[in-house]
């Protein structure tokens, strides 16, 4: 996965159909989550696509996310958002405004409603997740 910094400067420079594909291309990169751990557990409330999302720790403290969705473009949303925090540890990803992080490539407006809703919600589960492990 590329880093957001390189991300963004590519996403700036595209129209809006080739940042569609560039998001859904992010979401193909996404690490495999497996099926089993895709349950209500792990279900993310308010997206109108299913996504789910797992975390864990490694052994040196960081989280690690997997992430998975049944629609290609919040994929790449979820990609995104992964960018953000993934690998970190906990302490870092509560002191990371994701939200801000996101705004440059302002989603709400290249984006349907539909597929942006959920995004808080994600953030919401990530932040909370790292709020137990700090």
């Amino acid at each position: 996965m590329p880093n957001l910094a390189d991300l963004q400067d590519e996403y700036s420079f595209l129209d809006s159909d080739d940042r569609y594909r560039l998001l859904i291309e992010l979401g193909r990169e996404l690490e495999l989550m497996p099926d089993a751990l895709k349950t209500e557990t792990t279900l993310v409330r308010g997206c109108s696509a299913s996504v789910w999302v797992y975390p864990m720790t490694r052994d040196d403290g960081t989280l690690h996310f997997l992430a998975d969705s049944n629609a290609a473009i919040t994929k790449g949303i979820i990609a995104l958002v992964l960018l953000t925090v993934q690998d970190q540890p906990a302490a870092t990803i509560l002191a990371t405004d994701i939200t801000e992080a996101l705004a440059p490539f302002d989603l709400r407006n290249q984006l349907s409603s539909n597929r942006t809703q959920g995004i808080p919600n994600m953030i919401a589960l990530i932040r909370e997740t790292a709020q137990r492990y700090a």
